[in-house]
Formats: structure tokens, sequence, C-alpha cells
């Protein structure tokens, strides 16, 4: 099994970071693989102390095969930053894992995703994998969904070529298309909004687009079903999470077996990620998270 190159994005929170590196140095396949780091450079004043600092961790990494830094002079933005050094690293080698640094994972997340490169290395229908699972214990071990999940994911170079980062392009299609509320799990999730408010200059996310390139194309996903990340990043300090709790897992200990026949889409694993979106993102409950949130604040 030939090791796909990790890639690992980096700015301003050097505690965070250190967490990230620590979990996968605790891989046994990191002392094997080849990590990129990419460090976007910062905005100014504010949050320059934080980006010298974390370059000051990246620059002492030790453990992997091999350590490539690359270091931006000016601030490009999380999205840029991705799409740029996914495009780079991909095209050269083939293949990527991916990491942003507010990811732990599991001793086991480069052995499910380097195996899960293998197993579907020249299965055009499959274009992505993901290692964040959903709290939702009635999944398989692993399957295939029409879902882009982006902590702690891998792709192919022959998946990524169908990356568009034209948001109104990508919109427009799936209007022409009428796939819309199916691209919402039925109305379950609002990722078309998400999609508009790209457009609109409300965010700049890069996982929007990817998930609409890949699932314009008919793209699958393997997808763990059993957690090997855990976002770290609810806690107010990313560029673009909360600090909702509904996405808390616990890691999964042991390798997740990719038991995997057909090339489809596991319909079942499709109906709990919708009852999943319906459960958590219901006016109630966000209602809810709303007072829970004011009373944590008090």
């Amino acid at each position: 099994m030939s090791l796909a190159p990790i890639i690992l994005f980096v700015y301003n929170r050097p505690s965070h970071t250190r967490l990230t590196i620590e979990a996968l140095l605790n891989n046994r396949l990191a002392s094997e693989s080849d990590l990129w780091v990419f460090a976007d450079g910062s905005k100014g004043e504010k949050d320059r102390k934080g980006v010298n600092e974390v370059r000051k961790t990246v620059r002492a990494i030790d453990g992997f095969k091999s350590i490539q830094i690359i270091e931006n002079e000016s601030n490009v933005g999380l999205a840029n930053n991705i799409i740029k050094g996914v495009t780079q690293v991909v095209n050269e080698r083939g293949k990527v894992i991916v990491v942003e640094d507010d990811l732990i994972t599991s001793p086991y997340f480069l052995t499910f995703m380097n195996k899960g490169l293998d197993f579907f290395a020249n299965e055009e229908k499959v274009g992505h994998i993901q290692g964040y699972s959903y709290p939702v214990p009635q999944f398989p071990e692993a399957f295939l969904t029409k879902w882009i999940g982006s902590w702690g994911w891998a792709t192919w170079k022959r998946a990524w070529q169908y990356f568009n980062p034209d948001g109104q392009a990508l919109m427009d299609e799936l209007k022409r298309r009428k796939l819309t509320r199916n691209f919402d799990f039925d109305g379950k999730y609002p990722y078309t909004q998400m999609l508009q408010r790209q457009i609109d200059g409300a965010n700049n996310s890069w996982a929007i687009r990817w998930f609409a390139s890949a699932y314009l194309q008919g793209m699958l996903s393997l997808n763990a079903g059993r957690s090997l990340v855990r976002n770290i990043g609810f806690d107010n300090s990313g560029v673009h999470c909360n600090d909702d709790n509904i996405y808390n897992t616990t890691l999964y200990g042991k390798e997740v077996c990719i038991d995997i026949t057909r090339i489809e889409e596991d319909l079942t694993a499709r109906k709990l990620i919708k009852k999943f979106h319906g459960r958590t993102f219901s006016l109630q409950a966000k209602i809810r998270r709303r007072i829970n949130r004011f009373l944590r604040s008090r």
C-alpha cells in the first residue's frame, strides 16, 4: 500500500495545532507518511502573535517521513489556502489526506484513509473519503453516500479535477437539474442556502463548493460510520465554528473495516443522515441550542 501525503492547514491557533499534530503522530502510519503544512499569513497585528506561534510549532515538527512547510507571506484565507494546497499536492502525488488545525484524529485515521484510497483507487464513482461521522450509532461501520464532509478527508487527482470554485455555476446546474431539494437532504439541511451565501459573499466556504461539485458529478463518498475525527474548534476560535455541541463525537478506538461490495449509495445510511439533520436543525432544536448558549454565557 502506497501511503498518501498528509496536508495540514494551519493559521493562528497554536494550542489547537499542537493537539492536532500530536494526534496525527499517534497514528501508526505517521512515521511512514509525508507531511505538507500550509500556514496562512496574518491579517494584521491582531493575529500576528498567533500566526508566529503556529509557525514556530510546525517548524519543530518531527516524526513524519518528510515535512514540507509552505508559509504564505500574507493572509489568503482558509478557502483559498485549502484549494491551492490540495490542488498543488494532489496534482503532484495523485492522492491526498487533508486535515485542518482543529481536528483530533484517531490512531486508526490514517489507516482508514489509506486503505480507502487503495480500495477505491480505480473506482470512478467514488471520489471522496470522510473520517468524521455524525454521532449516529445505527450507521454501518463504513458506507457509501452522496455527502461530502470536510473534517478529515481524502481524495484523488481524478476526482479533484472536477472541483469547481464557481458557486454560481454550481447553483445554476443544481437548479437546472432540479436537484436542490435532494441536495438539501429533502429540505432537512440548508446546503443550498450555504452555497447561496458563498455566492453572495456571506461566507467563503470551499467545502460547500466541493460537495456541490462532487454531487453534480454523481460521485460517492466513503464514510467511516464510527468517527475517526473529533472537531475541537467549537470554542469560537475558528473561522467558521461556533460553540454548538451537536457534532461532538467519541473517537473510535479500533480499525474501521471497509466491507463494501456494491458501488452504490447506502440509502439506509442516507435516511439516517436525513433524520439526524431533521432532529438537530428543526426550529425547536435551534431555539433550544440558543437558550443553552445564553445560559452558558451568563
